[in-house]
This record gives structure tokens, C-alpha cells and sequence, in this order.
């Protein structure tokens, strides 16, 4: 968090920029949540990054009116671990869908995760290949059919499994439908020290909704029934840690 507080509003952290989704995905819902939340607890904009990769959640720091890059595929977690040794004192973001950071950018991410580095990562995960038209992921469930009618044979890895087995210090899922939860489990992760691994479920409105998909954001907004309630989050500031 900065030092020097500054008051903004949401339309001050959004930027020109046509927002490039499509109409009814959940990753508008995360967004907002960031834009709401950021006035909120009085971040200033220019210690925030936002680094991402390729694909549709990719596209996430061209919408917030901060810094941020825009980098290669997988690359991300690098490339945010050094911008934190290098900047302390900044508060960083990792964007990515799960194509992105569970298949060419996995040991980046493992490795990001393992060494603890102050940061958020906020995996934007619809179990496909959004922006090249629907194959499967790697978290996509085993036996899930395509629009195409193939079905998946293969297993799939559990981010949030993952990121616990590498000891990953703050670990949480949440759905972009929720968003009182997720705007929760985001306040959670910027006050937390070391590497925040945020598995957010946004099913693809476009290769996920059809009949017979329990994966369809429809589906999920329907079944969606939290475990729990987030009504507390520590700050750093009030911790001793001694």
C-alpha cells in the first residue's frame, strides 16, 4: 500500500480504451471489482502494475489507468518477479487466462509461486483457449465436451492445488459472478505480503455456453454457492511481524 494516499474515483482508474470482450463475459465483472476497489482503499495509480500475457484476460492492462505491460505468452510471473526485486515498493498485478500461465507460462508461474515474491496473480480461468476459438485448456474438466463435440480427455490441473503443494503463502478461488466475494478476496490479496495466487472462474459465454456444458457462465452464476464469507481483512500496517 502507498504512503501517500491518494483520493480517486472508478472512472479515474479506467482509460479510453473499447473494452474487447465479449458481450456477457465475466471478465467485465473483475474488472469493475478492480475500478471499484482501488478508490476504496486509496491506492495511488502510479505505484500500480498491471503485467499480462497473451489471450483474452491479456488485454486487462489496457483497461486501467495505470502502468502496465502488455507482455509475451506465459512470460508474465517473469517478468513481474523482476519488476518486484527491482520496485518494492510498487504494487503489482499479474494478469493471465489459465491457456496462458497453466500451459507455456506454467513454469513461470510455479517458480514465481515458489519463491514468494510480492505480488498478486490473478488468473482469469474459463477452462479453454478464448482468444483462438475454443480448444481446451489445461484446467479444462476431464470428459468436458466442445462446441465442436470433441471431448476432453484429459485430466485437469487444480491451480489452487497447485499453488498450496508449492507453498504458495495466500490462495484463494472465487467466481466473477460474485462479486462481493471477489471484490473481498482482492482486498485480501493487496494486503497480503509475498505471492497472491487468485483462481477467479469466468466461463466463456462464447465456447462454454451450449447444451450439455456444465462449464457455461450461466451454469455457474445459477450454481454458484460460496463456502465461505470474507468479513475481515488484516492490513500489513496493524501486523507486528517481529
Amino acid at each position: 500500500m502507498t504512503d501517500t494516499p491518494m483520493r480517486t474515483e472508478p472512472a479515474d482508474w479506467a482509460t479510453d480504451q473499447e473494452v474487447r470482450w465479449c458481450p456477457g463475459c465475466g471478465d467485465y465483472s473483475i474488472l469493475t471489482a478492480m475500478r471499484m476497489l482501488m478508490p476504496e482503499l486509496e491506492v495511488d495509480r502510479h505505484k500500480t502494475v498491471f503485467i499480462s500475457g497473451i489471450g483474452c484476460a491479456a488485454r486487462f492492462p489496457y483497461y486501467m489507468n495505470t502502468y502496465g505491460m502488455h507482455g509475451i505468452h506465459g512470460r508474465a510471473p517473469a517478468i513481474a518477479t523482476g519488476l518486484a526485486m527491482a520496485r518494492p515498493d510498487l504494487d503489482i498485478w499479474v494478469i493471465g487466462g489459465d491457456g496462458d500461465m497453466m500451459s507455456i507460462g506454467g513454469n513461470h508461474l510455479i517458480h514465481a509461486l515458489r519463491r514468494n515474491v510480492d505480488m498478486n496473480i490473478l488468473l482469469f480461468n474459463n477452462m479453454i483457449y478464448g482468444l483462438t476459438k475454443g480448444q481446451f485448456s489445461p484446467t479444462a474438466d476431464l470428459g468436458s465436451r466442445a462446441k465442436t463435440g470433441v471431448v476432453n480427455d484429459l485430466p485437469p490441473i487444480d491451480t489452487c492445488a497447485l499453488a498450496i503443494e508449492l507453498g504458495a503463502s495466500f490462495v484463494a478461488r472465487s467466481f466473477s459472478g460474485d462479486k462481493k466475494q471477489l471484490s473481498s478476496i482482492l482486498k485480501a490479496a493487496l494486503s497480503h505480503r509475498g505471492t497472491a495466487m487468485l483462481d477467479v472462474l469466468s466461463p466463456c459465454v462464447t465456447f462454454n455456453d451450449h447444451e450439455g456444458s456444465t462449464k457455461s457462465y450461466t451454469y455457474a452464476k445459477e450454481h454458484d454457492d460460496p463456502v465461505g464469507e470474507i468479513d475481515f481483512v488484516p492490513f500489513f500496517e496493524d501486523i507486528s511481524i517481529d
